[in-house]
C-alpha cells in the first residue's frame, strides 16, 4: 500500500506553498526517521567542540542546563574577563537553576552584559510595556536579573531588543569582545528551526550563505505562522489573538560568532507522552547546514546543545 502522509497528499491542498521555498520535505522526513541512538552520531559539518547533551528528564534539562549558563558566567569572572552574553525566552525552566547556582558560588555578575535576542514587535518595531506579561524584557527581568539580588549585572549592561537599542547590538558587542569580552549565546529553537526569531523564509531575500551570514539584525520581522502558533501554545496559553505576528530579532551576523553556546529543545509533555520538538532536534543535527533551516548552522559552533531523551524518538504515531 502506498504512503499516505503529508509527502503524498500535499499537492493541491492548504499546505502547498505554506512551508518555505527551499525546505526539502522529504530531506525532514528522512532526519526524523532515524534510529534514536544514531542522535548523537557526529555529522562531518559540526565543530569538533559541539555536541549534543541529552537529558532524561525536563528537571534534569533545566538544572543541567542551568548550570551550563551559570558556568561560564563564573569562569568568565574567575579569569577577569567581561562576558556578552544573547539571552534566549524560550527555554525558560534554567534560568532559575542559573540563579541558585551563582548564588550559591556567590558569583557578582558585574562583568556580564546581557543581550536579549528578540521581542514582540508591531509592524514599526514598536515593543511591548516592558512590564507586560508576555515581553521578554520582563521575563529576564523576573526570572534572572531580579533573583540575583545584589549579585545582579548592573542596569546599564542589559540590553533589549527595542526598535532603538537592537540596531546598535553588534557594535557594542564588537567593542567588547574587542576588549577581550568572551561571547556566549543562550539559544531555544522554533518548530521552524529559527534561532532567535531569525525565520527561515528570510533566506529568500540573500543571494548565498555568505550574504545571509553577515545580516546582524531585523526590525518588525515577519514570523511565519507556525512560529506563533507554537508561542500561542508555549507561552500565551493557547490564546492564538494575543500572539503578535512580528518580532525585532538579532540574525546570523551576530549569532553566528559566538565564542561558545548553550542551546535546548525541550518540547516534551510527559503527563501525554506528547512530543513537539522532536523534528526540531534532528533537523537541527542531521539535515547539513542550509540558510533556509537556521538552526542547522548552530552545530558548526563550538558549545552543547541540552534536549530531553524522548525528544530522540522513535518519532512514529501514537495517538494522543
Amino acid at each position: 500500500m502506498e504512503r499516505i502522509d503529508l509527502l503524498s497528499t500535499i499537492k493541491g491542498s492548504r499546505f502547498e506553498g505554506f512551508f518555505p521555498r527551499e525546505w526539502d520535505l522529504a530531506r525532514i522526513d528522512w532526519c526524523c526517521s532515524r534510529k534514536p541512538e544514531e542522535v548523537s552520531a557526529r555529522e562531518k559539518w559540526w565543530h569538533k567542540d559541539f555536541a549534543p547533551a541529552c537529558c532524561d528528564t525536563l528537571e534534569d534539562f533545566n538544572t543541567l542546563m542551568g548550570h551550563e549558563i551559570a558556568q561560564q558566567i563564573r569562569l568568565t569572572r574567575e579569569e577577569g574577563r567581561e562576558l556578552v552574553l544573547i539571552f534566549s525566552v524560550g527555554p525558560m525552566g534554567m534560568y532559575r537553576w542559573a540563579v541558585e547556582f551563582l548564588k550559591a558560588w556567590n558569583v557578582d555578575c558585574r562583568h556580564l552584559h546581557g543581550f536579549n535576542m528578540d521581542e514582540w514587535c508591531d509592524e514599526e518595531g514598536n515593543t511591548l510595556p516592558s512590564n507586560n506579561p508576555g515581553a521578554f524584557t520582563n521575563a529576564m527581568e523576573s526570572t534572572f536579573y531580579g533573583p540575583l539580588g545584589s549579585l545582579t549585572a548592573p542596569p546599564k549592561q542589559r540590553h533589549f531588543a527595542t526598535r532603538t537599542e537592537l540596531p546598535s547590538y553588534a557594535d557594542r558587542i564588537g567593542e567588547l569582545r574587542s576588549k577581550g569580552a568572551k561571547f556566549v549565546l543562550i539559544y531555544g529553537i522554533g518548530w521552524v528551526f529559527h534561532v532567535a526569531f531569525w525565520e527561515p523564509h528570510f533566506a529568500e531575500d540573500y543571494k548565498n550563505m555568505d550574504e545571509w551570514l553577515g545580516a546582524t539584525h531585523r526590525v518588525a520581522a515577519k514570523l511565519h505562522p507556525l512560529t506563533v502558533i507554537q508561542n500561542s501554545i508555549t507561552s500565551f496559553k493557547s490564546r492564538i489573538t494575543l500572539v503578535p505576528a512580528r518580532a525585532n530579532t538579532i540574525g546570523p551576523g551576530i549569532f553566528m560568532k559566538a565564542d561558545y553556546t548553550i542551546g535546548g529543545v525541550d518540547g516534551f509533555l510527559p503527563v501525554r507522552n506528547m512530543i513537539y520538538q522532536g523534528m526540531t532536534l534532528w533537523v537541527t543535527l542531521k539535515y547539513g547546514p542550509s540558510m533556509w533551516i537556521p538552526s542547522s548552522v548552530m552545530p558548526q559552533l563550538p558549545g552543547k546543545l541540552f534536549y530531553i531523551k524522548p525528544l530522540a524518538g522513535p518519532l512514529e504515531p501514537e495517538v494522543n
